[in-house]
């Protein structure tokens, strides 16, 4: 059964990453994102076809979610090295070309293990997205299994239902009346 994260203090995490120019290496943690909200997804495996889209897509959308305040971090269990390489493919061939966020890479699986995504017995995460918000709570969580990609219009959506600090419906959008509690 899985531990209960959402509510809660995020499971704190130091990684090393390739950066979205493809060139240059950093390092990245928790505290780094003190004051700003998170959008933190993991996925599968590096050179493969699902990733791709979501990666890119999340990069696509950058300039949203920097207009809510919001950073994006990408994670695998790949290496910071492989992650440079698929950067520095081009999207024609598979690959994700430049991005506007870094890629972590969780070589000891500790923080895919914290976060409940990591397989075992592969090695590899599952398609887990997380939401944290500035004060370092992990206000949204959503698993699943490795077929099918996650949406970027949803997880801005919910992003602002977060930040509107009201009770939202099923499918609210922003400008959209709360619910009265």
């Amino acid at each position: 059964m899985a531990e209960r994260l959402v509510g809660l203090p995020a499971p704190d995490f130091e990684m090393e990453t390739a950066l979205g120019d493809g060139e240059n290496f950093g390092t990245v943690k928790l505290s780094d994102y003190k004051g700003k909200w998170l959008v933190m997804f993991f996925y599968p495996l590096d050179f493969t076809f699902v990733c791709p889209t979501e990666i890119t897509a999340m990069s696509d959308a950058y300039d949203q979610f920097a207009e809510l305040d919001a950073e994006i971090l990408a994670v695998s269990t790949d290496s910071k090295y492989s992650h440079r390489a698929w950067i520095n493919t081009s999207r024609d061939e598979n690959g994700l070309g430049k991005l506007n966020f870094p890629i972590a890479a969780d070589l000891t699986h500790k923080v895919s293990r914290d976060y409940g995504v990591l397989i075992e017995e592969k090695g590899i995460a599952l398609r887990g997205l997380f939401i944290i918000d500035p004060e370092g709570t992990l206000m949204y969580s959503v698993i699943h299994n490795l077929d099918v990609g996650r949406s970027v219009d949803e997880t801005l959506r919910v992003l602002q239902a977060f930040q509107s600090g009201g009770l939202c419906p099923a499918n609210w959008r922003p400008g959209q009346a709360h619910l009265k509690g």
